[in-house]
C-alpha cells in the first residue's frame, strides 16, 4: 500500500524529527546553545572551521598566499566539530551569527574584525594581501561573477542534490531528479565556460578557483557524494582537465589536509597552528 500523499498544515511546528544524517543539529532558530568561548593562538589570523567543502576553501586560500611569501597569512586553524553542535556555542555566534564554518577572525587590526561567509573570507584574504583577484576591472569583475555564482549555485549541489542523494533517510524520486538535473546544468554551465579558458576568470588562477573546486572540481573527481557516476561526471572533460589541474597544486594538497578528521590518516590535521604540522 502507497503512502498518504503528504499535504502540508496550515502552520508548520517542529514537531516530528526530520532525519537523515545531520538532523541532530538542525533546528529552527539561531543564536547559541550553550556558552563557551572559542581558543585564541598566536597567528595573525584565527580560522575556525572544518574540511568540508566550503571550509577547505579558506584552508587552500591561506596556504596559497603563504606560498606566494604573505607571512602575515600564517594562521591557527581550530576545529569546528559540527557534529557534535561546536558551532553553536557563544564564542562562534560572535563571529557568525549565522553557526556555519568557516568563520574568520583577523587579529591584525585592532579592534579584531570578523568575517564570515566563506565568500566573503575569500574576498577579505584576497584584497587584504594583494593576491589571487586580478586588479584590472574586467578581471576583477569576472573572477567576483565567478565567486557568486558558486555561492549562489552551490547550496543546490550541497543541500539539494547532494541531501536527497547522499543523505537523506529516504531516496524520494521527484526531489533526486530535479536536483540531479540542475547539478548537470551547473556542470555544463562550468564545462562550457573551461572550454573557452583555462581557469574561470581567464588565464589567471584565482579566488573563483579555489571557491567552486572544492565543490565541483572534488564532485567530478568522486570525492563529493561519490556520485561521479551517476552524473556522468566524465562528459564534462573541461571541468575535468581543470579540476585535475588545480589537484595537483602543493597548496590545495595542503589545505585539503587542515582541520580534516576522517578519511586515511596521513591526510588528517585536526588543527593547524603552523606550517610544521603539515609536514
Amino acid at each position: 500500500m502507497s503512502k498518504a500523499p503528504y499535504v502540508p498544515p496550515k502552520v508548520w511546528k517542529n514537531e516530528a524529527p526530520s532525519g537523515g544524517q545531520f538532523a541532530s543539529i538542525n533546528r529552527p532558530t539561531a543564536g547559541p546553545t550553550h556558552d563557551k568561548p572559542l581558543p585564541v593562538g598566536k597567528q595573525p589570523l584565527q580560522l575556525y572551521s572544518l574540511a568540508t567543502p566550503n571550509g577547505v576553501k579558506v584552508t587552500i586560500l591561506l596556504e596559497e598566499l603563504l606560498a606566494l611569501g604573505h607571512t602575515g597569512a600564517e594562521y591557527d586553524a581550530w576545529l569546528i566539530r559540527i557534529g557534535e553542535g561546536d558551532q553553536f556555542s557563544s564564542g562562534f555566534v560572535e563571529i557568525n551569527p549565522n553557526s556555519k564554518i568557516p568563520a574568520l577572525l583577523d587579529r591584525s587590526v585592532e579592534p579584531p574584525v570578523r568575517v564570515f561567509e566563506s565568500g566573503s573570507i575569500l574576498l577579505y584574504l584576497a584584497e587584504k594581501f594583494g593576491a589571487l583577484l586580478p586588479t584590472d576591472h574586467a578581471g576583477r569583475t569576472e573572477t567576483l561573477n565567478w565567486l557568486f555564482w558558486q555561492m549562489g549555485s552551490a547550496p543546490y549541489l550541497g543541500g539539494g542534490f547532494g541531501h536527497f542523494y547522499a543523505y537523506a533517510p529516504e531516496k524520494f524520486e521527484y526531489a533526486i531528479n530535479r536536483f540531479t538535473m540542475e547539478a548537470k546544468r551547473q556542470l555544463d554551465v562550468l564545462d562550457r565556460r573551461l572550454a573557452e579558458s583555462r581557469y574561470l576568470a581567464g588565464d589567471s588562477y584565482t579566488i573563483a578557483d579555489i571557491a567552486v573546486w572544492p565543490w565541483y572540481g572534488q564532485l567530478v573527481r568522486n570525492n563529493v557524494y561519490s556520485a561521479a557516476e551517476f552524473l556522468s561526471a566524465h562528459e564534462y572533460t573541461h571541468v575535468q582537465r581543470w579540476a585535475e589541474e588545480i589537484a595537483q597544486r602543493p597548496a590545495v594538497i595542503r589545505g585539503q589536509r587542515v582541520n580534516r578528521t576522517w578519511g586515511d590518516e596521513a591526510s588528517q590535521v585536526a588543527e593547524r597552528h603552523q606550517a610544521q604540522d603539515l609536514d
